[in-house]
C-alpha cells in the first residue's frame, strides 16, 4: 500500500511540474526532468509506475511525461496521438513559471536552473539541478523554444499533437558535436569523458560530463549535464566521440556490476539522460585500449630500458594515466620486489624509465620526487627473497631448473 501511495504522490508532483515545463517549452529541461523522475521512481530507473499512470490519462501533462521518458529509454512507450483529444492553445511563458517545492524527483520550475529559456539564477537554482558538483549547472541560454523553433518531430510527437507543441519532438534528438577526454585531477585517479550536444534547431547546446574512477577499476563516479563553458576550466583534449561514448558506456556497465560502488549522490538523477546521450553516438567504440602507452616516445636509450618499461606497462594495466606518489611507492617498494623478475640492467634503468614516463603524463613534480626517493633501495629490494611472492619463487625455481638460455 505504501508503494502505491508513493507512486501516487510522485505522479501528482510530476503532473504539477509538467505544467511548468509546458510553459518553458525546453526539450533539455524536460529530458533532465524525466531523468530525475526515472531515478526517483525506483532502483531500476525505468519509471514504470509513472508510465502506467500516465498512459491512462488523457492530458497534456501525461503526454509530456510519456514523451520525455521515451526520449531517454528505448523501451519506454511513446504517447499515442489520441492521448489528448482536447485542443489547447499553446502557452507562452509570461515571465518565469511559478516556483514550486522540490521533491525527490526534482523540479522543472524556476529552481531547476540547469536548463531553460529565461535562465533562473542564484545558488538555490544550482542546488536543484542535481547537476555539477564543480560549477554552476547551467545548460542552454537561448530564448523560449516554441513550435516555430522546431525543425521536426522525428516521429516522437505529432507537431499538431499536445496543443501544437512541436518542441516535444526535439526530445531525444540532440546530436553530438564534439568530445573530450582527460584527467579530472593531477594524478589521474579520475578521468573525465565529455560529449557535447545540440538540438536540431541549434538551441540549448550542452555537455554530458562523466567522471570515471581510475583507482578502483574504471566505474562511473558521477555524471552531470553542463553548459559548454564548463570546458573552460578543464584540462581535457579533443577526442573521437565514438571513443568517448564507448568509455562512458563501459564505465556505467562496470558501475552496475560492482555492488556498492562508491558513487556520488547526484549520479542517479543524471544517469538516464547521460546514458541516452552516449547511446545516441553512432558506433561507440567499446572496450577500446588507452593510447597513453602507445603514444609514449621518451624511452631512455639505456640497456634494460625496454624490459623495465614492459614491466611498468604490466603494472599500470588499462589505467596508465593513474600515476600518483602512492602508486609510485606501491610499484617500487611492493609490486616490483614481490612479483617482477628483472635483469640487473632493467633494475638499473627503471628510475630513468619512470622519470620519462612521469614527464609523459604531465607536470607532476611530487611524483618525480617520490620516484627519486623510492628508487634508491630498489636493487636491494629486488634481491630480498623475503619479499618474493610464491608465484615469483616458483618461477625463479623453474628458470634455474631450465638453466641458462641462449
Amino acid at each position: 500500500m505504501g508503494a502505491k501511495d508513493n507512486t501516487s504522490d510522485l505522479y501528482r508532483e510530476a503532473v504539477r511540474q509538467a505544467r511548468d515545463l509546458l510553459r518553458w517549452r525546453s526539450p533539455l529541461r524536460a529530458e533532465l526532468w524525466a531523468s530525475r523522475l526515472a531515478a526517483a521512481s525506483g532502483p531500476e530507473g525505468t519509471a514504470e509506475p509513472l508510465v502506467i499512470r500516465a498512459t491512462k490519462d488523457r492530458t497534456r501533462e501525461a503526454r509530456l511525461l510519456l514523451t520525455a521518458l521515451a526520449a531517454l529509454s528505448p523501451s519506454a512507450p511513446e504517447p499515442q496521438d489520441e492521448a489528448d483529444t482536447t485542443e489547447h492553445p499553446a502557452e507562452k511563458p509570461e515571465g518565469r513559471p511559478e516556483t514550486g517545492e522540490t521533491t525527490g524527483a526534482g523540479t522543472p520550475t524556476k529552481a531547476e536552473g540547469s536548463v531553460g529559456a529565461e535562465q533562473p539564477t542564484g545558488a538555490e537554482d544550482h542546488a536543484a539541478t542535481g547537476g555539477s558538483t564543480r560549477a554552476g549547472g547551467t545548460a542552454g541560454t537561448e530564448g523560449p523554444i516554441g513550435p516555430e523553433d522546431s525543425t521536426g518531430t522525428g516521429g516522437r510527437v505529432d507537431a499538431q499533437g499536445a496543443g501544437g507543441e512541436a518542441w516535444m519532438g526535439l526530445m531525444g534528438r540532440a546530436r553530438v558535436e564534439g568530445a573530450w577526454y582527460g584527467m579530472a585531477d593531477l594524478h589521474g585517479e579520475q578521468a573525465l569523458a565529455i560529449l557535447s550536444f545540440v538540438y536540431p534547431n541549434g538551441k540549448e547546446p550542452h555537455l554530458a560530463v562523466v567522471a570515471i574512477d581510475q583507482a578502483h577499476g574504471g566505474f562511473t563516479v558521477d555524471a552531470v549535464i553542463e553548459e559548454p563553458k564548463f570546458l573552460d576550466d578543464l584540462d581535457v583534449r579533443p577526442a573521437d566521440p565514438a571513443l568517448v561514448a564507448g568509455r562512458i558506456l563501459d564505465a556505467f556497465d562496470l558501475t552496475d556490476a560492482v555492488m556498492g560502488a562508491p558513487v556520488a549522490d547526484t549520479l542517479p538523477a543524471a544517469r538516464a539522460i547521460v546514458l541516452a546521450r552516449a547511446r545516441a553516438v553512432e558506433h561507440p567504440l567499446r572496450h577500446a585500449p588507452d593510447d597513453t602507452v602507445t603514444s609514449f616516445a621518451g624511452l631512455p636509450d639505456l640497456p634494460g630500458a625496454n624490459e623495465a618499461f614492459a614491466t611498468l606497462v604490466e603494472f599500470v594495466g588499462d589505467r596508465p594515466s593513474w600515476w600518483s606518489p602512492a602508486r609510485v611507492t606501491q610499484f617500487l617498494t611492493s609490486w616490483l620486489p614481490r612479483e617482477a623478475i628483472l635483469s640487473d640492467a632493467a633494475v638499473s634503468a627503471m628510475p630513468q624509465v619512470l622519470r620519462a614516463w612521469t614527464r609523459h603524463l604531465g607536470d607532476r613534480p611530487e611524483v618525480l620526487q617520490r620516484v627519486e626517493a623510492d628508487s634508491r633501495d630498489l636493487p636491494q629490494a629486488m634481491a630480498d627473497e623475503l619479499r618474493f611472492s610464491l608465484a615469483k619463487r616458483l618461477r625463479l625455481a623453474e628458470l634455474r631448473h631450465q638453466g641458462p638460455q641462449d
